[in-house]
């Protein structure tokens, strides 16, 4: 099981890093406490400015990888999109340090708040993706990223078949053995149909572009009901937009929050998703083909997202597996039976 502590830099380490930057002389340094466990962050401050310094997590550290996360965050600064601009090397051009096979990165830091809710907030979160996909559309690499999304993924069948043995040991699952393998079979019929549906309407015959793959709302910063910055670009991927679409509607209208799963209610905001999707669609026009199998692409995304870490750990962060799957089954079934009414009144 992956370990919960949060890793942080060495001091030696910090000053050999350090070495390859010309940020000015530093006037103190603060942890950074958002984010990956597994990816130590600083704040700088310097007579330059702040900045803020992370060392790349084991297995999102692959050079041509962060490379080309890299190339896409410069070409998008270089268009005015909202984001930190990345902080050279002091020996040429070079975005990057490796020190024994360790990769670090350094950006300019943006100040911002976390995302209140609000519709203005929920509505230039749309904006703004739809401004990425348009942008991005444009950009060229000789690197190639991912296919494999959260659409019809052997990855996600897999995980759900882990689950069971994964918390069935679990002191919440003793005695609802039966229950657990109940709860685990609705979500597999579920995202069966889900990817049928979204098959049925030619998926893979739709336009693949570079998508973000994760975009929710803990990965941007607001400022006065507007996106000030989006903080992370590890998860790039070639695919349709409107796996992009899908996932950020859904992200920002989710109701949660709550320690205890059980108190999330199954249904979605349906003034957040509405406001989200208008916002996109400012930007960035989605077909109606693909529009009307959105509430499909939501479920699957739904599921995916939840079953990955609790087959790999039994949990959902700090949440039990075990009822964290029972209230994603209330929110799918809220979404098979509310999902064409939504996207008529959106349509209306």
């Amino acid at each position: 099981m992956p370990s919960r502590l949060r890793v942080d830099f060495e001091p030696q380490e910090l000053a050999a890093v350090l070495a390859h930057y010309d940020i000015g002389a530093i006037d103190r340094t603060d942890k950074q406490l958002k984010g990956s466990r597994r990816s130590p962050k600083v704040i700088l401050t310097t007579e330059r400015g702040r900045f803020l310094l992370k060392r790349r997590a084991r297995g999102r550290d692959h050079p041509m990888k962060v490379a080309f996360a890299h190339g896409v965050q410069q070409f998008l600064a270089a268009q005015d999109f909202p984001l930190p601009h990345i902080v050279p090397v002091r020996e040429g051009d070079e975005t990057m340090v490796i020190i024994n096979d360790l990769i670090y990165e350094m950006f300019e830091y943006v100040a911002g708040l976390p995302y209140d809710r609000s519709l203005d907030a929920t509505f230039d979160g749309g904006r703004v993706l739809g401004l990425f996909h348009r942008l991005i559309a444009r950009y060229e690499s000789d690197w190639e990223p991912s296919r494999r999304g959260y659409h019809d993924s052997n990855a996600v069948r897999n995980y759900l078949n882990g689950v069971p043995a994964s918390i069935g040991k679990d002191d919440s699952v003793v005695g609802k053995e039966t229950e657990l393998l109940a709860t685990v079979s609705i979500l597999y019929d579920s995202y069966e149909t889900a990817a049928e549906r979204v098959n049925e309407a030619n998926f893979y015959e739709w336009p693949h572009q570079i998508v973000h793959a994760d975009w929710h709302p803990g990965n941007m910063l607001f400022l006065d009901g507007c996106v000030e910055a989006v903080i992370d670009y590890d998860s790039l991927h070639l695919l349709p937009p409107a796996t992009d679409a899908a996932n950020g509607a859904l992200q920002f209208s989710i109701i949660g929050g709550a320690m205890d799963p059980r108190q999330w209610p199954a249904e979605l905001d349906e003034d957040r998703f509405r406001r989200f999707l208008l916002g996109y669609d400012q930007e960035c026009s989605t077909s109606p083909e693909q529009m009307r199998v959105l509430p499909a692409l939501m479920i699957e995304a739904l599921i995916a997202e939840a079953v990955m870490p609790i087959a790999a750990t039994g949990s959902f962060g700090r949440m039990e597996g075990f009822r964290f799957l029972k209230m994603i089954c209330r929110k799918v079934r809220w979404l098979e039976q509310n999902g064409d009414r939504l996207m008529t009144v959106l349509q209306a």
